[in-house]
């Protein structure tokens, strides 16, 4: 009967520390499980930014090509050195859309990836950069830049 009793203690003990074990385990895999979430949050917030900033993009290159006073027709002499905005009324106050151009000097320019010239037309290059800002305290950005080839009626070719 003795024996019996000294042996209790010795399991109680070894109880206790694949308790301990088993906590520091689920604890560790309960931390794991919360970095996932907060990376997979994460991708998530970059990737609905993203498709909000390409969708602002199209929207305004669309509302510019059927404007009558479309900006993409301007002349570098016509715009500022810095740009100008494009956001509409409707374009999200964490969005930003500048405007520049990127023609050099007075020369008109042949509009690239052209199979076949016509007599009369040149290009206007224009640059687009949008930027968004997302995330909790909008701490991070998204950049796109576009180039915009837009084919104007040469003031010194044709007839």
């Amino acid at each position: 009967m003795a024996n019996v009793n000294k042996q209790k203690g010795v399991v109680l003990i070894t109880a206790m520390i694949m308790i301990v074990a088993v906590t520091a385990v689920a604890v560790s895999l309960m931390s794991s499980s919360s970095i996932d979430l907060k990376i997979t949050n994460a991708a998530q917030e970059r990737a609905e930014a993203e498709t909000e900033l390409i969708g602002e993009i199209h929207k305004l290159i669309v509302a510019e090509g059927t404007s009558a006073n479309n900006r993409f027709t301007l002349k570098r002499q016509q715009m500022p050195d810095e740009g100008m905005d494009m956001s509409s009324s409707s374009t999200p106050s964490h969005m930003t859309n500048t405007l520049k151009n990127l023609n050099n000097g007075e020369m008109e320019l042949h509009c690239p990836r052209q199979f076949a010239y016509t007599d009369g037309l040149t290009c206007n290059l224009t640059e687009m950069e949008s930027t968004i800002t997302y995330g909790s305290k909008n701490k991070h950005t998204i950049t796109v830049v576009i180039g915009i080839g837009q084919e104007i009626i040469s003031h010194n070719e044709g007839s």
